[in-house]
């Protein structure tokens, strides 16, 4: 429950109508979502405002709303109107507000890739020894992320947060409502590139989620990242936990054994003992993920053997490197929530690892590169070139320079074909696809290559 007068104290916003000792039962964003007993929080967007739908919400069961100004409804004087100077603002006001009253620590994850892997593993670890909150879905930006914040409850002991970004400054405002205990950075790509222009700039936005770190907190990161690798050298007032497979890193890998579609098993020497860990999701890069989420575990004093059952425990996430089994012996790698370079590689990897017939990779366009695009689907190219895949099919128009690549570094031009949209390679997999192939099927979000795998998935 959600006490009105708390809402007032954290916005310092102005009732209107309404009682203050009126408690709402939940908050949401979305009029066609709204519970009764919520308070509804209209945010502007770049094509819409959700003022416009005020109305609907309270006909709808909502018992108040925030409002950032004026607004003519009918009002009995039973529903709660709070004006608001910044209603965005105000619900990150108040999420910051009770995650403060709670007074629990917090663990938040970036990166440019394996950021919801990793929080799920870190997540799973973490619930093998306290009630543990998360963020969902895309519940990882500033409206999601305090949204998230405002389910907290009292038998909550921890949050792991999943932070997003695509500028500068947006890990800033999610670490600053938050403050975390303990900071995760996956690695440094190329994700968002075209916003922020270099590598370099990335590394920077990322590392905002120290900010507001103390002697108290600690950064666990990727140790074999060049750019997160120059951490060593920093004199800093928070701690830092190095993770990877170099044995530069205060935590590292002594062996690893790839189980293809099986998954992934590895040792870790720590503290002078060797400790054996499997994880149910198969790529040699999950292995970075599931250190970050050991160091957590480590960090909180949660034994080997809960940390070994949370990791074996995570069996993957619905478009993130999920194998399905189809018919006639076939088997699927739907992968097609985003794509760079580094996941591009990072799937490939697992493609070629899964025994099979013959090996098919279809691979769409990745977005939001810029500048860098030709040169980013180029070193694809000369990935899929050096493994060993049988077909290679491309889909829209940054994609052909996968395709172009490969040729040019040593895939047959024949086992290339180079097609426009979805609608086509569906075609194409008509008559090419066999009994025993296995198939992977990657690219960024906005290709909806999800119509791939739903053509594949509906002739099970």
């Amino acid at each position: 429950m959600i006490h009105l007068r708390d809402i007032l104290r954290a916005t310092k916003g102005r009732l209107l109508t309404g009682d203050e000792n009126l408690e709402f039962k939940g908050v949401s964003t979305d009029s066609r979502k709204i519970e009764e007993g919520y308070l509804f929080v209209p945010i502007r967007g770049e094509r819409f405002d959700g003022h416009e739908f005020i109305e609907d919400a309270l006909n709808c069961g909502a018992m108040g709303t925030l409002c950032s100004h004026e607004i003519d409804i009918k009002s009995d004087g039973k529903k709660s109107i709070i004006m608001v100077e910044d209603t965005l603002k105000a619900l990150q006001d108040i999420s910051k507000y009770f995650l403060s009253r709670a007074n629990i620590p917090v663990v938040g994850v970036t990166g440019s890739t394996g950021k919801t892997t990793t929080k799920e593993l870190i997540y799973n670890v973490l619930a093998q020894k306290f009630k543990v909150l998360k963020n969902e879905g895309n519940f990882n930006n500033h409206i999601g992320m305090p949204l998230t914040l405002l389910n907290i409850k009292e038998e909550h002991e921890i949050i792991v947060l999943e932070m997003g970004m695509s500028n500068r400054g947006e890990i800033d405002l999610l670490a600053e409502i938050t403050t975390p205990e303990v900071g995760v950075i996956t690695n440094i790509g190329i994700c968002h590139i075209e916003n922020l222009g270099s590598k370099e700039e990335i590394f920077k936005a990322k590392m905002e989620i120290s900010h507001y770190m103390d002697e108290s907190s600690v950064l666990i990161v990727n140790g074999d990242n060049e750019y997160l690798g120059r951490l060593r050298e920093r004199d800093t007032k928070y701690k830092r936990v190095f993770a990877g497979l170099r044995k530069n890193n205060d935590i590292y890998v002594e062996e690893i054994r790839d189980l293809g579609d099986k998954g992934i098993e590895f040792s870790i020497l720590y503290g002078g003992e060797t400790h054996d860990f499997k994880l149910n999701v198969p790529g040699i890069h999950n292995v970075y993920n599931g250190l970050l989420a050991i160091a957590v575990g480590i960090h909180y004093n949660i034994s080997f053997e809960k940390i070994k059952d949370g990791l074996s425990n995570f069996y993957g996430n619905e478009m993130r490197m999920n194998i399905v089994s189809l018919d006639d012996d076939m088997k699927l790698i739907n992968d097609c929530y985003n794509a760079s370079p580094d996941s591009m590689k990072a799937a490939l990897g697992v493609l070629e690892s899964i025994e099979s017939k013959r090996k098919i990779a279809i691979l769409g366009d990745m977005l939001e590169l810029g500048d860098y695009s030709e040169d980013a689907h180029r070193e694809v190219g000369r990935m899929v070139s050096k493994r060993e895949i049988d077909f290679l099919i491309t889909v829209g128009n940054d994609a052909e320079n996968i395709g172009k690549e490969a040729v040019e570094t040593g895939l047959p031009r024949e086992k290339v074909f180079t097609l426009a949209n979805n609608e086509a390679a569906i075609n194409l997999l008509d008559t090419l696809k066999q009994p025993g192939d296995t198939i992977l099927v990657k690219g960024s979000r906005g290709m909806k290559m999800e119509e791939i795998v739903q053509y594949l998935q509906e002739r099970r």
